[in-house]
């Protein structure tokens, strides 16, 4: 909200969109960590032997009990934020495509990528892409994201991976600071169509029969 604040701009309808759905994301990722927090302490109390608050109620749980208790929050957690990272890609998108309207142009920028280069840095803002036994994982079935479209964002320092806690993954990717930046200096940019190859003209009838009967 203070980067937000501290830009100059005409609040537009859309500028308005954005408050509001940063204001949303920043909610949803406050009660995620105090259900996270809630399952932490209902893990530890019930290893040292103290009253768990279940609801209005204070009980002591068996192991079994408050790993159950803490599962539910864990659900809760991840149904919180399962559009968390899609939502912010698409109040990003918003953001920029008001401030060009508004003659607000990036100054960074963004390196020149292919469709399938673009299509797998988005696909990685969202938290879609995971890597297991050096093949890629998505978490979408509409897109389609190979190993050797990673390595080349990874050698243009756009993405890297990190270790995935997921027991079924190993890695997951995630843009770097470099992948950020180019990533939003893209959004709402104008994309120039080259022309097409002029074809060569069609040889009139009776010179296309007199080549064939050559």
């Amino acid at each position: 909200m203070d980067t937000l604040n501290a830009q100059s701009m005409y609040h537009s309808p859309a500028i308005y969109a954005v408050y509001a759905r940063v204001r949303q994301l920043a909610q949803l990722a406050t009660n995620a960590a105090d259900h996270l927090i809630d399952a932490v302490d209902i893990l530890d109390n019930t290893r040292a032997g103290l009253p768990v608050e279940i609801g209005d109620d204070l009980a002591v749980l068996t192991e079994q009990q408050a790993r159950q208790e803490a599962g539910r929050r864990f659900t809760l957690v991840a149904s919180l934020t399962a559009l968390g990272a899609s939502d912010a890609l698409a109040t990003s998108e918003v953001f920029v495509a008001e401030r060009r309207h508004r003659g607000f142009v990036p100054e960074y920028q963004p390196p020149a990528l292919s469709h399938t280069q673009d299509t797998t840095l988005r696909a990685v803002a969202r938290g879609d892409v995971a890597i297991t036994g050096d093949r890629p994982y998505l978490r979408r079935e509409d897109i389609r994201v190979s190993i050797s479209t990673i390595r080349a964002l990874e050698s243009r320092g756009l993405v890297m991976r990190e270790d995935c806690p997921d027991w079924f993954r190993d890695e997951r990717v995630h843009l770097t600071s470099t992948g950020r930046r180019s990533l939003a200096a893209s959004f709402a940019q104008p994309r120039s169509t080259a022309p097409a190859a002029a074809r060569p003209p069609a040889r009139p009838a009776a010179t296309a029969a007199r080549a064939a009967a050559r």
